[in-house]
C-alpha cells in the first residue's frame, strides 16, 4: 500500500509505502495524536455543557448551609458562656468594692477623719469624651465595665493604703507616747515643780509625780517601749526605767519589787512593778518621772489629773 502526498509548491506528488517499518511507524503516531486530541475535546466540550441536577446541587446547599448553622451555634454558645461568665465575675468584684466601701467608712469613723478627706461614698473623679454606648451587653461592654472596676478598687486601694499608714503611725504614736495614770489606784501626794523637801525641809525641785497608795499596788507603763534600767539606783530606790523612742523616756521608782527586766520590751499597761517604799520614800508611793531629750518635764501634761 502506498501514500501520495501532493506538493503545491513544486506541484510534485510523492509516494510512501506504507509497508516499510519506519513509514508504518510515522503513520501510527500520526494516528495516535489525532486521535487523542479529538478525544481531548470532546471531553472538554462534554464537561462544559452537561448540566448538573437542581435537586443534587440544593440538597449540597443545604447541608453547606447547616453546617455553617450549626458553627454559628456554637460560637453563641461559647460567647454567651464567656458573657455570662464575665457578668458573674463583675458582679463578684461591685459586691468587693461595697465591702471595700464599708470597710474604708467604718475606718475613716473610727479614725475621727474630716468628712471627705477619704471619701468611700462616691465614685472617684474621672474625665473623657461621651462615647455612645450600646443596649445590648456584648463582650466589650462588659470589657468596658471590668476596667472601669478595675480603676474603681485601685483607687480604693490607694485609700485604704494611705488610710491604713496613718492609722498604724497613729497607733504607734498613741502606744510609744506617755499618757494615762501609771497605777489604778492611789493620789497624787506631791507634784512636779518646786516644793519642800520632806527630809530636810529645804525648798528643792521635785521632778516628777508622787502617787501615794498601798504597798504592793501594780505600777503599769504609760507607754509602750524597751526596759533600759531596773534595779536599785542612788535615791530611787528600786527603779525602773523604760525607754519609747522619739526622746522620751519614764522612770518609776520606790518599787518594793520589779517584774521587768533590762532589755525586756514592754506594753502600754504592762504591769513592770509593784509599789514601795525603797530609796529615799516616807512611805509607800511611786515617784513618776517622764525625760524628753534627756530633760524632766512635767508628768501632768502627758497623764492628766485623773486616770
Amino acid at each position: 500500500m502506498n501514500l501520495i502526498i501532493l506538493t503545491k509548491s513544486r506541484g510534485t506528488s510523492r509516494q510512501i509505502d506504507l509497508k516499510a517499518p519506519r513509514a508504518l511507524a510515522v503513520a501510527m503516531s500520526l494516528f495516535l495524536i489525532v486521535g487523542a486530541m479529538i478525544f481531548a475535546g470532546g471531553y472538554y466540550v462534554a464537561a462544559n455543557t452537561i448540566q448538573i441536577d437542581p435537586d443534587v446541587r440544593i440538597v449540597e446547599l443545604q447541608q453547606t448551609i447547616d453546617q455553617r448553622d450549626a458553627e454559628l451555634a456554637e460560637v453563641r454558645k461559647t460567647s454567651s458562656e464567656n458573657i455570662d461568665a464575665l457578668s458573674g465575675r463583675i458582679g463578684q468584684l461591685q459586691a468587693h468594692v461595697i465591702r471595700l466601701n464599708a470597710l474604708g467608712a467604718r475606718l475613716s469613723q473610727m479614725a475621727a477623719l474630716d468628712d471627705g478627706e477619704f471619701d468611700f461614698d462616691s465614685q472617684p473623679a474621672r474625665g473623657g469624651p461621651q462615647l455612645r454606648a450600646g443596649s445590648e451587653v456584648s463582650v466589650g461592654g462588659l470589657n468596658s465595665e471590668l476596667g472601669d472596676l478595675e480603676h474603681l478598687l485601685t483607687d480604693r486601694e490607694q485609700q485604704l493604703g494611705v488610710l491604713e499608714e496613718l492609722l498604724l503611725k497613729r497607733n504607734l504614736h498613741e502606744q510609744v507616747h506617755p499618757e494615762g495614770w501609771p497605777v489604778s489606784s492611789g493620789w497624787i501626794s506631791s507634784y512636779y515643780g518646786k516644793r519642800t523637801d520632806p527630809f530636810s525641809g529645804k525648798p528643792a525641785r521635785h521632778e516628777g509625780l508622787d502617787f501615794a497608795g498601798r504597798e504592793g499596788t501594780p505600777i503599769k507603763a504609760v507607754a509602750a517601749g524597751v526596759v533600759t534600767w531596773s534595779g536599785d539606783r542612788y535615791g530611787y530606790g528600786n527603779l525602773v526605767e523604760v525607754d519609747h523612742g522619739g526622746g522620751y523616756a519614764t522612770r518609776y521608782a520606790h518599787n518594793k519589787t520589779n517584774e521587768v527586766q533590762v532589755g525586756d520590751r514592754v506594753e502600754k499597761g504592762q504591769v513592770i512593778a509593784q509599789m514601795g517604799s525603797t530609796g529615799r520614800a516616807t512611805g509607800a508611793n511611786l515617784h513618776f518621772e517622764v525625760l524628753h531629750d534627756g530633760r524632766a518635764v512635767d508628768p501632768l501634761d502627758f497623764i492628766g489629773q485623773r486616770n
